[in-house]
C-alpha cells in the first residue's frame, strides 16, 4: 500500500508527529509511522542506532570477510557508508513500492545478487535494523517507541526484507528480537576481518565529528559504547570505567533537555543532506559498486 511522505502531512500548530502516529494504524499504516518515526520524532536518534546497527554486523566473520573481500569498506569507507545509507533512506522516505523506493530497493537487491550471503546472515542484518533503534530510544530517547511505533516500526523492516527475498522472517518483535540474540551469542567470534572493517567504520564515524589528527584520541568513545561481546568479537580494547559511566549519563541528560524543547515541525530526510562525496547530487541507479571487468567490484564515478 503506497503512503503520503512526510511532506505530505503539515502538522498543524497544535499537533506533532507523535498525535499523528497515535491516530494510524500500525498494521495499515506502519510505512507512514516509520517514516514520521525517522523523519520527525527520533531523526537524530535513528540514525545513530542505525549506525551502530551495521557496525554490529561486522562482528560476524562471515559477514566482515565478504565485505573485505570487496575492498570497498577500507578504499572508499565514506562513499561505501553514504551509498548504503542513502539507498535505505530512498526505501523508507519514499514508500517501498514508490518509484524511487523500488529502483533503491532493485540496486540493493543487485549488489547483494552478486554473491553468496546466506539468508540466515541477510535476516540478521535486517533484524540489527529493527532491534537496534528500539533499543537505542529506550536507553538514550527522550521517550521510548510505544507499543504501536515498535510493531510499525518492525512491520515496516519486514516489508523492505520480503522485497529483498530474505527467507523465514518472523511474523513478530519478539520473535526477532530472539533471533537477533540467538544470532549474536551463536556467530558473534574474533576474526581479522572483523577488525579491520569495524576499525575502518569506527574511524569514518569518527570523521564525521573530528579533525583526523584527533580521531585516535576519539577512538575510546566508540569502545564505551559497545557491550562485552561485540568489543572481543572486534578485537577493540575496553574503554575507562569512567568513559563507560559518563556517556550514557551524557546522553540521558540531553533526553531530559529534548523533553522540555518543542517538537520537530519540519522533517529531516537524510536524502536531502549534503554529502562531499556526491557534491552535485546522485542517481539512485549509480549507488554502490558494479562488477569490473577484471572482476570483484568497482565504484561508479560519483560526478554526475
Amino acid at each position: 500500500m503506497s503512503t503520503p511522505s512526510p511532506e505530505a502531512w503539515t502538522p498543524r500548530r497544535d499537533e506533532t508527529a507523535a498525535d499523528r502516529i497515535a491516530g494510524l494504524d500500525p498494521e495499515k499504516d506502519h510505512e507512514e509511522i516509520a517514516r514520521l518515526l525517522y523523519a520527525y520524532e527520533f531523526s537524530w536518534d535513528i540514525e545513530r542506532a542505525l549506525e551502530f546497527a551495521l557496525f554490529r554486523t561486522y562482528a560476524i566473520p562471515s559477514i566482515s570477510d565478504l565485505l573485505a573481500r570487496t575492498g570497498e569498506f577500507e578504499a572508499r569507507p565514506r562513499k561505501r557508508y553514504n551509498d548504503t545509507e542513502l539507498i535505505l533512506a530512498e526505501a523508507i522516505e519514499n514508500g517501498l513500492d514508490s518509484d524511487r523506493g523500488g529502483r533503491a530497493i532493485a540496486r540493493m537487491n543487485d549488489i547483494h545478487g552478486r554473491y553468496r550471503i546466506a539468508n540466515a546472515d541477510m535476516l540478521y542484518v535486517l533484524s540489527t535494523f529493527v532491534c537496534e533503534p528500539i533499543r537505542w530510544l529506550d536507553r538514550f530517547g527522550r521517550r521510548p517507541m510505544t507499543a504501536p511505533e515498535r510493531r510499525a516500526w518492525f512491520l515496516y523492516y519486514r516489508g523492505l526484507g520480503l522485497r529483498m527475498g530474505i527467507d523465514d522472517i518472523p511474523d513478530r518483535l519478539d520473535e526477532m528480537v530472539a533471533l537477533n540474540e540467538a544470532h549474536e551469542a551463536e556467530r558473534f567470534r574474533f576474526a581479522r576481518t572483523n577488525h579491520r572493517i569495524g576499525a575502518a567504520t569506527r574511524d569514518l564515524l569518527l570523521g564525521f565529528y573530528l579533525p583526523r589528527g584527533l580521531i585516535p584520541i576519539g577512538r575510546p568513545v566508540v569502545h564505551a559504547f559497545l557491550d562485552a561481546p561485540l568489543r572481543d568479537a572486534m578485537g577493540f580494547p575496553p574503554a575507562p570505567s569512567w568513559l563507560i559511566r559518563a556517556l550514557p549519563a551524557i546522553l540521558r541528560l540531553r533526553a531530559r533537555l529534548l523533553r522540555r524543547l518543542p517538537a520537530r515541525r519540519r522533517p529531516r530526510n537524510l536524502t536531502r543532506l549534503p554529502r562531499p562525496t556526491y557534491p552535485g547530487g546522485y542517481a539512485i541507479e549509480r549507488l554502490g559498486t558494479f562488477p569490473s571487468p577484471e572482476g570483484g567490484d568497482s565504484p561508479r564515478d560519483p560526478a554526475l
